[in-house]
């Protein structure tokens, strides 16, 4: 027999919350600013934005919705999930780390373009 919890063991928290990312020093809150930027721009600010970004990073509606808010930011794997979906997500965070986007990784329109343009010359 499973033991079931009443309504009051669901509402429990610990009276002391502790913020371990200020413990360290680390302030998340530019980041989850960024990220929330970044969805904004790439998504839109719709609830339909929100349920959109859900799916493509395997997420939770809730959490999704803090991120566009800026109150929570995304888990590593989360993050990987956007960024598989959003090129604004990626460049965001690589601006964040100090790094440009390498030249390799150029978008599919700039690649295409670079092809016609040898085409049309080896055609000549």
């Amino acid at each position: 027999m499973e033991k079931s919890f009443t309504k009051n063991d669901r509402k429990v928290q610990s009276k002391k919350l502790k913020n371990f990312s200020q413990e360290a020093g680390y302030d998340r809150t530019p980041f989850a600013v960024a990220i929330a930027a970044a969805l904004v721009a790439d998504f839109g600010a719709s609830p339909s934005a929100v349920k959109r970004v859900a799916r493509l990073a395997s997420a939770n509606e809730r959490a999704v919705r803090n991120w566009f808010e800026a109150k929570n930011s995304p888990s590593g794997e989360n993050l990987i999930g956007l960024i598989r979906h959003s090129d604004v997500v990626l460049s965001t965070v690589l601006a964040l780390a100090g790094r440009e986007r390498p030249e390799a990784s150029d978008s599919l329109a700039s690649v295409r373009r670079r092809l016609v343009e040898l085409i049309a010359e080896i055609d000549r």
